[in-house]
């Protein structure tokens, strides 16, 4: 090495690259760490210099390093090319720009050795993106430019002579200078900055450069250029694929045309395997060192000249969530890896796009509106605006999207009979919201930029479109996007791959997973997705079959308790059948059963033609139906008279639901199946609300034990839901086995806010930093979190051996995951279609504390 090289290479800002150069991709981004790699594998890279993010940083103040001493690392006739390299290549930066130091001494050098067409398209090339990309010269000013060759040159410099008043540079150094000083003020730039922090970037991200040089895929012999990987982007199969372009340089081969070839034999047309056997054969020999080296499937940008192979970059191949799971499994099986960096290179959040269909990545979106992202997946459908059409077109085999102002629970047998739910007002943890999420659902909440009339039975977008009942669209959960027409759409795929990554996930995770899981199809979902029980089971769901509804309404309207008992006799076969299925679905894992929890007047129309129809089921004046719905009515429901409150006061439904479960169990238990079911009491504030229900409880189990003269194991324990219970948790404790904290109703009390509403402002407050995050997607650690920390401190401090949980919404969300398990809790329990993605974040939080 010469002393010149020896000075570059040591000078930590404007580094040769060489296999011991101090390069880092924190220090000098992902690209030049990855040239550096590539020479370490003595692979044929061209001649590097890499510039650190610092000497970006000072190029864009005005202050360049000698650029004279960068130069100088190069032959004298070379051309240059300047590529970004930001710390993680999804973060883009500035495009490249090649052929820098071409001038008219050099077109006419070039023009005697690769002849003179070759020589005038890299010269034309070169004078159009630097007008562009460095004078920032509109690219219209070319239009003009007709023709090739030398014809197509000299217009060119006629028209950026004309636009500019001077001659077009040809010094290489003053090139090379204005194009480091563009490249390092566009990173600068407020969109460009705008868009890199909308991908996860910070916001003080740097880019470093590196200087190339030039390898032309011009002239005589065989030269061209293109680009080579060794997998499927979609889906993560082996196959070789790429394109490569005769006469070309950069990426031009995937621009298409006629001219771009195949890389593999191929029917439809040439193919460089074909036309240059041996150079494809070296090409596919170095993609699979820089696999199994690199230890990662590459994309490798190539050229070739005269027939030689030259490696110019080189960087992981882009993939679909499919794509990424297959590779990260397919790598640790092939031993390139070990499965716990593979679980580690696949984000939770990815997942979720397998778990769902979604709108395929090509399809043209007619967006008309949009809303809160709250159940993902994408569905198409035509419009219905109440659950009985909904349920009708499900008769009809018809896909239909439920349009509601908002839902409730009387609309769940609607949901469930839609491919799509959209609500014009809510949020993420919104009734809508909950239950799209629980049973896989495409759920967009909040849609307020749309105008929804339940009574015209339409809905306006913003650019005064208007639709009708029975008009298709499609709703994207994912996205939170409403579009117009049918979508395009790629499937779910839940392959060999995805549940060998879930199973070395499950083995890798310290902290159990459980799922929300209110009906058998939930539950055989859960058991799917590797759940590890249910950790809520609503059961108020179950009243909403319109078998049970008229059922349910005549217990409420009864007057008296023997009158109340009298009309639960007639619902407790089905609840007991409800709690039999669920044991034999579970079989042998843990089932979490929530007694009855919504306000009773939740069950009773509030329209006249619902009303109507009760008053003569009950053989009622709908005067006195009326009256006592009026009655029942609460000025705040979520605060009234519901849960264990509901349980108190009204004790026959919480005696007939314990019964269900008490039979159900020793039904279980005939069949083989062990179960100690959890009884769950919601919305507890007080110690004596437990007690109160324990003896009320004990005495049903006490009963059942002696009529079917069989043994009767229960766990009881507590839905700490309320500021209060976990601030007391050390004096209820003492009655449970278990705590299970309901983040939802809890996020809602400790802020004194609704989360149906949330969602008309919470973006602006999370824009505005009044909060970080919405606290009903991410547990709220300050807040939320310290009534969670005290809960379990004094819950355990009172009953050591007590089982603490999350069974709320944030049981699904990875950051909420990682507080609950710092905080020691035994399980979270989450929606079954989020299990998956709570499973792998449990099994990275584990991999990442090993590593630490």
């Amino acid at each position: 090495m010469n002393p010149k090289d020896a000075a570059v290479q040591n000078n930590p800002d404007t580094t040769l690259v060489t296999q011991t150069a101090p390069i880092a991709t924190a220090t000098h981004g992902g690209r030049a760490k990855c040239l550096q790699r590539l020479v370490r594998l003595e692979l044929p890279v061209p001649r590097t210099v890499a510039l650190s993010f610092s000497t970006v940083e000072a190029i864009a103040s005005g202050d360049l390093p000698d650029v004279d001493h960068i130069v100088d690392q190069f032959p004298t006739d070379a051309l240059l090319c300047v590529r970004p390299s930001s710390q993680d290549p999804d973060w883009g930066g500035p495009g490249a720009v090649l052929n820098i130091g071409m001038n008219d001494a050099r077109f006419e050098m070039f023009s005697n050795t690769m002849g003179e067409e070759a020589a005038a398209a890299i010269y034309t090339r070169f004078i159009q993106s630097y007008a562009i990309n460095v004078v920032r010269l509109d690219p219209d000013m070319f239009d003009e430019v007709e023709g090739e060759g030398k014809v197509a040159l000299d217009e060119t410099i006629a028209a950026y002579e004309q636009e500019t008043e001077e001659k077009f540079p040809q010094s290489r150094r003053t090139q090379l200078r204005a194009v480091l000083l563009s490249m390092a003020r566009a990173w600068n730039g407020t969109s460009a900055r705008l868009l890199r922090q909308a991908k996860g970037a910070p916001a003080d991200a740097g880019l470093g450069l590196v200087v190339q040089q030039m390898v032309f895929g011009l002239g005589a012999g065989h030269c061209g250029s293109g680009v080579l990987q060794l997998v499927n982007s979609d889906t993560g199969a082996p196959q070789v694929t790429g394109r490569y372009l005769s006469q070309s340089q950069g990426r031009d081969a995937l621009e298409g045309g006629s001219g771009s070839m195949f890389l593999t034999s191929d029917p439809r047309g040439p193919a460089l395997e074909d036309v240059l056997p041996e150079a494809f054969e070296t090409l596919k020999d170095h993609a699979t060192l820089m696999r199994r080296r690199l230890r990662a499937e590459m994309v490798m940008e190539f050229a070739i000249e005269d027939g030689a192979v030259h490696i110019l970059d080189g960087m992981r191949v882009s993939r679909s969530s499919r794509a990424a799971v297959r590779i990260a499994v397919t790598l640790a099986q092939d031993g390139v890896i070990s499965r716990e960096e593979a679980l580690m290179r696949v984000q939770p959040g990815l997942l979720t796009e397998l778990l769902h269909r979604q709108i395929d990545a090509t399809a043209r979106r007619d967006v008309i509106g949009f809303g809160i992202a709250a159940s993902p997946g994408a569905a198409t459908g035509r419009l219905v605006f109440d659950s009985a059409e909904a349920q009708a077109s499900a008769a009809r085999g018809e896909a239909c999207i439920l349009v509601r102002r908002e839902t409730s629970s009387e609309d769940v047998r609607g949901m469930h009979a839609a491919n799509a739910v959209l609500t014009e007002r809510g949020g993420i943890t919104s009734h809508a919201a909950v239950i799209g999420r629980g049973i896989g659902l495409p759920c967009v909440v909040g849609a307020s930029n749309i105008i929804f009339s339940q009574r015209d039975k339409t809905i306006t977008a913003a650019d005064g479109r208007v639709f009708r009942e029975g008009d298709e669209l499609t709703v994207d959960g994912s996205t939170g996007q409403i579009l117009a027409g049918a979508a395009k759409m790629q499937e779910a795929a839940l392959d060999d791959y995805f549940r060998t990554l879930m199973q070395w996930a499950t083995d890798c995770a310290d902290i159990k997973v459980r799922a929300n899981a209110d009906t058998p199809a939930d539950a055989r979902t859960a058991r799917n997705f590797n759940a590890e029980g249910i950790g809520l089971c609503r059961t108020e769901h179950m009243f909403f079959d319109q078998g049970r509804l008229t059922v349910m309404r005549e217990m409420i309207f009864a007057d008296t308790s023997d009158g109340r008992r009298a009309v639960l006799e007639r619902l407790l076969p089905m609840q007991r059948e409800d709690f039999t299925q669920l044991f034999r679905i579970m079989k042998d894992q843990p089932v979490c059963i929530r007694l009855f929890d919504p306000p009773l007047h939740e069950f009773l129309p509030m329209d006249a033609s619902g009303q109507r129809e009760l008053a003569e089921a009950l053989d009622l004046p709908r005067s006195d139906v009326t009256r006592r719905i009026e009655a029942m009515r609460e000025y705040n429901p979520m605060l009234g008279l519901r849960g264990v409150r509901l349980g108190i006061t009204v004790p026959e439904i919480y005696e007939m639901q314990a019964r269900a479960i008490f039979e159900a169990t020793v039904d279980a238990a005939a069949e083989g199946i062990t179960v100690v079911p959890e009884i769950m009491i919601p919305l507890v504030s007080a110690r004596r609300e437990v007690e109160l229900v324990q003896a009320a409880i004990e005495a049903v189990a006490a009963a059942v034990r002696l009529e079917r003269g069989a043994p009767v194991e229960y766990r009881l324990g507590v839905m700490v839901e309320t500021p209060r219970a976990a601030l007391r948790a050390g004096e209820i404790a003492p009655y449970c086995s278990f705590l299970s904290f309901g983040t939802n109703d809890l996020t809602q009390m400790a802020y004194g806010l609704s989360r149906d509403d949330a969602g008309r402002f919470m973006s602006d407050y999370v824009r505005q930093g009044v909060f970080d995050e919405d606290p009903f997607h991410t547990l709220d650690h300050d807040g939320v979190g310290e009534l969670l920390k005290l809960g379990a401190e004094r819950g355990r401090l009172s009953q050591p051996g007590i089982t603490l949980s999350v069974c709320g919404e944030h049981g699904g969300n990875p950051e909420s995951i990682g507080f609950c398990r710092a905080a020691g809790f035994d399980y979270v329990s989450c929606s079954p279609f989020r299990v998956p993605v709570a499973i792998l974040a449990s099994a990275q939080l584990a991999i990442a504390d090993k590593i630490s």
